[in-house]
């Protein structure tokens, strides 16, 4: 009783700094609906759909005995879990830990193997790093790159990290079928997920931009990096472009922020599936991206 007795006075202190600045809190929501308009569901939606769709067709079955050398060696987890990691580093957050939740919901891997792939496929878009912070923040592609690859390789080396001590495996071998899909109902059920995740995605995005708003006021790194950890979006005006700037952004390119880990949890909310290694696997990627970062950033940077 205490203890939400606390939390329903935080709320209502919230709610009073809101009140208080209502004029700024309508722009930055605007602001926020903006970028939700022009970036995220550009960027977000066909890839959402498109890697539901893949799963539901089957591309699990088709790179389960491909790939399987390699994802359970490194990772301890079936091969189907490639797609997973591939959809995750190519389209963003979150479509690497809901194409996961949608593995394990298919019986393509198990709710173990589902779990530790939470912790390392939920990665940023090639796209942001590339371009938004490499070209719009450092002024070059190639330190976009750099943190693309900073990215990548901290992702796979938590996802080692997070495999778990099993040399062996615990269930047989899963032999996979076709499925018989009918392609329409697999259109239709990927496009009406992807509505629904995009939504979450949105209003996450326009909370945490509207919580972080106070937060630029901060003075310099301190503030980039209190903004970042809530939300990557609004860091981007706030990050200086010299050396700790390129490692403050991969820190938080890894972390994803508050708002990245909500909307993971949006889409995972009825996968069954426990969310501990998502929060486990951003905070231990963050760390090793901030080490990674620490060593190339006098050659990146000169």
């Amino acid at each position: 009783m205490k203890k939400k007795a606390i939390l329903c006075l935080l709320a209502a202190l919230g709610l009073a700094v809101l009140l208080a600045d209502a004029e700024g809190v309508r722009q930055s929501v605007s602001e926020a609906l903006t970028l939700c308009a022009g970036t995220v569901i550009p960027s977000q939606f066909l890839f959402l759909a498109a890697s539901s769709l893949l799963v539901s067709l089957g591309v699990g079955e088709v790179l389960a005995p491909r790939l399987e050398f390699l994802m359970w060696p490194l990772f301890r987890v079936d091969g189907a879990g490639a797609t997973a990691l591939i959809l995750g580093l190519v389209g963003g957050y979150p479509i690497g830990a809901r194409t996961a939740a949608e593995l394990y919901r298919e019986n393509l891997v198990s709710e173990v193997e589902a779990e530790r792939l939470l912790a390392f496929c939920n990665t940023a878009n090639p796209a942001f790093l590339i371009s938004v912070l490499g070209t719009g923040v450092f002024g070059s592609v190639r330190v976009g790159i750099w943190l693309w690859l900073i990215h990548v390789l901290s992702a796979l080396l938590t996802g080692i990290l997070f495999r778990g001590g099993a040399a062996r495996r615990t269930c047989p071998r899963r032999r996979f079928t076709a499925r018989a899909v009918p392609f329409s109902a697999a259109v239709v059920g990927s496009v009406r997920r992807a509505l629904e995740s995009v939504l979450n995605i949105c209003a996450f995005v326009t909370v945490f931009y509207v919580l972080a708003r106070p937060l630029q006021k901060l003075p310099g790194i301190a503030g980039a990096a209190a903004v970042g950890a809530l939300e990557l979006f609004s860091v981007i005006p706030l990050l200086p472009g010299g050396h700790a700037g390129f490692i403050l952004a991969a820190v938080l390119s890894g972390w994803g922020g508050a708002s990245v880990l909500c909307q993971t949890l949006a889409v995972l909310a009825d996968s069954g599936l426990s969310t501990r290694n998502c929060l486990l696997g951003k905070a231990a990627q963050a760390g090793i991206s901030g080490a990674l970062a620490l060593l190339a950033v006098g050659y990146v940077m000169g």
